[in-house]
């Protein structure tokens, strides 16, 4: 179909799309036309990689815009969503105006309503559906990327949700949902009432195979030379290859350190055949890694790389993961080694991809477990880019004749795995039960199982009672928890309900928190169940006899009372320590594993600081210490972070990575303000105390430097720096004498002034301004010691390093 003949859309689009070398459409593109998706109608397109779903997309929304509509795009994780808004935002020159939204779930995002295209996670949406965001009613179009997804049991049942309520909100609504290939399109397609578009055509040829011995063996049963060297790996032999031929390679690996010992090996093999040119471009982005922190990560991360190699997990801080992305893009990089996490869509394709381990570890069922087909085809989707190479090349290696069949039988002739609703299970559906009350789409038992029997669950499940038998076990438990009230089968949300949903936590997590502070505000460890459980561990069913209070659980009235009783005795405030501790308990922040030999260091630390905690602790007999105990960990890494403990320790003490501890970071922000509004809603009077703990956490820094930490460029190092040079304060940063805060910034006349305009002062600039060098700091300072003191690190006094964790 030529671009002229796409109906429905702006005049302008078509020599938009020829001024991309767009002429006409991709098969499967022209098949979601003609299923009319320029004209509102839903569609399910399931087509490979690189055949261009984002356009079919694009194709909707722009269309409903042009009718007058508004168009919301649904990712799954933030690197998709800043990839997708710079997508979008080429078509601002048209005068439209695009919006992204991933973060504060307790926002209703007022400023999107006059936003034409939204791009924003899952979790996002379904926020902004609890808070009532009134521009949602606007919507005229969706569109749900990896919509596959919704097979995930941690996200799935949330993007599952959300599209139901979307479509109850707006019963004209187009809905597009996008998903690589999966076994059973035409369910999707049925749920959401939608044509399909299932098509396995792609732009240039993938081809799939297995490398065994000194030979490729393809799909279609032909094999050709590819010789193993010396000593030489399998996945280093294909690499090689590979940049014979002038192409890049993308290499998967079950976990983070076998991803960065096989950049480390595969820099060998990549470095003899760079050029000089590309040498000095790859040393210019080690030195921004270097500068995203101070870490044996990041330097790692920074030699792979001037050697045209690089990996790429999780444990990246994003400015890391961003680096990697480009300068693989850009051709600079050669081959990147990496977990399964940059297979959900990030764009970055290339000549060849290796699947080289198909097994991972999974800690349900005690061992390595195979892959999903579906995971594996993701991941081999990656290769081939569209005017780039003449064809694309996926492979599995294997070790024997046997495995050699097997992976043929198992992932390369095998069809993915049908996508199947996570819904179902409690976790899931007690949160979504408390926000769909809360949120007024049903106020009643009959309406609540309406609603969701419209999800997909009910479209796929034989077990018609499964989801009515989960139903009424979270029901009970959200009043047991005050979360919710019962009135015959009439269903309303308290208060207390509304607050919880408002603050996207899980009511188990509230529920944590709420036992912690009340019996905190009590001063003893009751709070707790004879056997120890809180009021958040105790399953669901676990129902009090009639006439009795649910054990561990004071309510709000009874607490009031305590309070009038006990208002002669003075309570100290909890202290960062025991606030990190409590949120690390809840089932919204994962933990840090218990590595070999810290169970015996962290139950000493418990017994040490047990006044501290917030709650009772439980018996070392008990099977929940463990989990207590990492929680701990987890705890004891905060602190670390908030005591100004170099970044570089704290990696190392903990065995995580940069973006591990701004990941924790962020979460317990996100905690800590929720159990600062919860304090204040049940009058606990601790709130205070909290927003410290939270506001040391998101910068990084002790209690004297949270005001001028707050200031905009200064963060965790600089406020170290102005402090020891006697400005303690934002209000002392204003009237400073320029010349103090020049020497304690290191002469950086730049990054005084930004900093000086930031906060207030009248006359920021440094011109003629010499830096008071007693003000200046020890250039031998290496920040805080391993022992929690002083700045952080030695560094090159980078922006990024500089910035509060919340920008992250």
């Amino acid at each position: 179909m030529d671009v002229a003949d796409i109906p429905a859309v702006p005049e302008w689009l078509p020599d938009h799309l020829r001024a991309d070398g767009i002429e006409s459409l991709y098969p499967p593109q022209g098949q979601a036309v003609e299923a009319g998706v320029t004209e509102g109608e839903n569609l399910v397109a399931s087509v490979p990689t690189a055949s261009g779903k984002t356009l079919v997309a694009t194709l909707a929304m722009l269309a409903s815009v042009e009718r007058g509509g508004k168009a919301l795009y649904i990712v799954p994780l933030r690197a998709l969503a800043s990839e997708k808004r710079e997508e979008f935002e080429q078509f601002e020159q048209y005068g439209l105006d695009v919006g992204v939204s991933t973060g504060n779930y307790e926002s209703e995002g007022g400023w999107l309503a006059t936003k034409d295209i939204v791009v924003a996670t899952s979790e996002k949406v379904d926020s902004l559906v609890r808070n009532d965001a009134p521009w949602l009613d606007d919507l005229t179009c969706v569109v749900s990327d990896e919509v596959h997804l919704v097979d995930d049991g941690q996200r799935g049942p949330t993007l599952e949700v959300t599209l139901a309520k979307l479509r109850q909100l707006n019963p004209d609504l187009q809905t597009v949902a996008l998903s690589a290939t999966i076994g059973n399109a035409e369910a999707l397609a049925e749920w959401l009432d939608a044509a399909l578009v299932d098509s396995d055509w792609r732009p240039i040829d993938l081809k799939k195979g297995v490398h065994y011995g000194q030979a490729l063996h393809l799909e279609d049963g032909s094999q050709s030379e590819l010789p193993v060297r010396n000593s030489e790996k399998p996945t280093a032999a294909i690499v090689r290859d590979t940049l014979e031929d002038e192409g890049s390679t993308l290499v998967f690996v079950n976990s983070r350190r076998n991803a960065e010992a096989a950049a480390g090996r595969l820099a060998s093999t990549v470095e003899p055949h760079l050029t000089a040119d590309e040498r000095d471009q790859l040393a210019e982005v080690a030195d921004e890694i270097r500068e995203v922190s101070d870490t044996d990560t990041s330097d790692d991360l920074a030699e792979a790389v001037e050697g045209g190699a690089a990996f790429h997990h999780a444990g990246l801080a994003s400015g890391h993961r961003s680096l990697v992305e480009e300068a693989f893009r850009d051709r600079l990089v050669k081959v990147v080694s990496a977990t399964p996490t940059l297979a959900a869509g990030v764009n970055t394709p290339s000549r060849r991809v290796v699947v080289r381990d198909w097994r991972r570890y999974d800690g349900t069922a005690g061992g390595m477990q195979p892959l999903s087909v579906l995971e594996v085809h993701q991941m081999m989707g990656r290769a081939g880019r569209p005017g780039l190479d003449p064809y694309g090349e996926a492979l599995l290696i294997a070790n024997s004749h046997d495995e050699l069949d097997e992976l043929f039988e198992r992932y390369v002739w095998a069809d993915p795995e049908p996508v199947e609703s996570k819904l179902a299970a409690e976790p899931a559906l007690r949160t979504h039960i408390l926000a769909t009350v809360a949120s007024g789409f049903a106020n009643s038992r009959e309406g609540l199982l309406e609603f969701l029997e419209g999800t997909l669950y009910a479209s796929q499940t034989t077990e018609r009672g499964r989801l009515e038998r989960v139903m009424d076990d979270m029901i009970e438990y959200l009043e047991r928890n005050e979360f919710m009230e019962r009135d015959g089968g009439d269903l309303a949300a308290t208060s207390l309900g509304h607050t919880v949903s408002r603050l996207y936590l899980d009511p188990m997590s509230a529920a944590e928190i709420i036992d912690g502070l009340r019996a905190w505000q009590r001063g003893d460890g009751r709070a707790r169940a004879d056997d120890g459980a809180s009021a958040a561990d105790r399953p669901a069913a676990d129902a009090p006899a009639e006439g009795e209070e649910p054990p561990g659980f004071t309510t709000a009235s009874d607490l009031a009372a305590d309070a009038e009783d006990d208002e002669e005795t003075e309570r100290p405030d909890p202290t960062a320590m025991g606030l990190y501790h409590l949120v690390a308990r809840t089932p919204d922040m994962y933990e840090l594993y218990l590595r070999s030999g810290d169970e015996e260091e962290y139950q000493m630390l418990a017994f040490e600081r047990e006044a501290e905690f917030l709650g009772s602790m439980p018996s070392e007999f008990d099977p929940a210490f463990e989990d207590w105990l990492s929680a701990l960990k987890t705890a004891r890494m905060l602190e670390d972070w908030a005591s100004e403990v170099d970044e570089e320790v704290v990696t190392d003490r903990y065995g995580v990575g940069p973006g591990d501890v701004r990941g924790k970071v962020e979460t317990a922000q996100w905690l800590l303000g929720a159990a600062e509004s919860l304090a204040g809603e049940l009058g606990l009077g601790l709130a205070p105390a909290i927003r410290e703990a939270r506001v040391r956490a998101e910068h990084g820094v002790r209690e004297e430097l949270t005001d001028l930490a707050g200031v905009r460029s200064v963060g965790r190092k600089r406020a170290r720096r102005l402090f020891d040079a006697g400005i303690e304060d934002r209000a002392d940063l204003r009237e400073a004498d320029k010349s103090v805060v020049l020497g304690a910034l290191r002469g950086r006349e730049r990054t005084a002034e930004t900093v000086l305009e930031n906060a207030g002062h009248r006359d920021p600039s440094m011109d003629g301004v010499d830096p008071d060098e007693s003000a200046r700091p020890d250039e031998s300072d290496g920040g805080a010691s391993g022992s929690g003191g002083g700045s952080a690190g030695a560094d090159p006094d980078d922006e990024e390093d500089q910035s509060s964790l919340g920008d992250f």
